[in-house]
């Protein structure tokens, strides 16, 4: 039997691609998004009552991953923590290559807005792609969600995070020119480099990495430990 579901609405992210994502929701809590609501969903009836939330799940399509021809699942998968060495089951993993590509992510509840005839719910932590379609909205419910003896196999701890993150003068400029644009951008930018996104068998120091916030374009370098942002230059759409 076939089901066909149709987008509640879209997520509006500071993430343009998926590079540098972090890896599980609230690791970058700077990141703020707002979710448009589309269609019959956007009423206010839908939300009343929503406000007294502090947490959201959002369910949502990996809609990226048919970007590059047919869709096909991977049984088996290399997850990061394991340095992308080690197999285990699709089922053991949050890969997005899944038999049904679709994800399930906590975010804390930050506003509920109606503008222009749209309604948009504001949240924090977010770990989606912008323009991610959202499935379905439910609210987060300590008493039954959370579990503090869950135990999570190879991914039983945070991942593990560098906390020497320097601006060089370049960035610094940039920062400062952003900061009214987008006024928690060093903060953002801080929470996602110290992910250390780039591939785990990447093992040599010196090598430049980049990524896109917002209309953003940003650049890093890792020496040893530490990791500095070299450039935060806007993003270009010329070919």
């Amino acid at each position: 039997m076939d089901y066909t579901f149709e987008p509640v609405g879209v997520i509006h992210t500071p993430y343009k691609e998926k590079f540098a994502i972090p890896r599980q929701p609230g690791l970058a809590s700077a990141a703020q998004a707002h979710i448009s609501l589309l269609g019959p969903c956007n009423r206010e009836e839908i939300v009343r009552g929503l406000e007294g939330f502090s947490h959201l799940w959002l369910v949502f399509v990996f809609h990226d991953v048919f970007s590059s021809g047919p869709y096909q699942w991977k049984p088996m998968v290399r997850p990061p923590r394991l340095g992308g060495n080690q197999k285990v089951g699709v089922f053991a993993s949050r890969s997005p290559f899944r038999p049904n590509p679709i994800g399930l992510s906590v975010v804390t509840l930050e506003d509920i807005r109606h503008q222009a005839g749209q309604w948009q719910i504001h949240v924090g932590g977010a770990d989606l792609l912008d323009q991610t379609p959202i499935l379905d909205i439910k609210p987060y419910v300590p008493y039954a969600d959370a579990h503090p003896m869950a135990t999570g196999n190879y991914a039983e701890e945070p991942p593990p995070t560098l906390t020497e993150i320097t601006f060089s003068h370049d960035a610094e400029v940039a920062v400062k020119h952003w900061e009214n644009t987008y006024p928690d951008l060093r903060v953002l930018i801080t929470q996602v480099v110290s992910q250390q996104p780039q591939p785990a068998y990447h093992k040599d120091t010196g090598r430049t990495y980049g990524m896109r916030l917002y209309d953003l374009n940003i650049q890093w370098r890792q020496q040893d430990k530490q990791l500095q942002v070299i450039a935060i230059e806007e993003h270009s759409t010329k070919a």
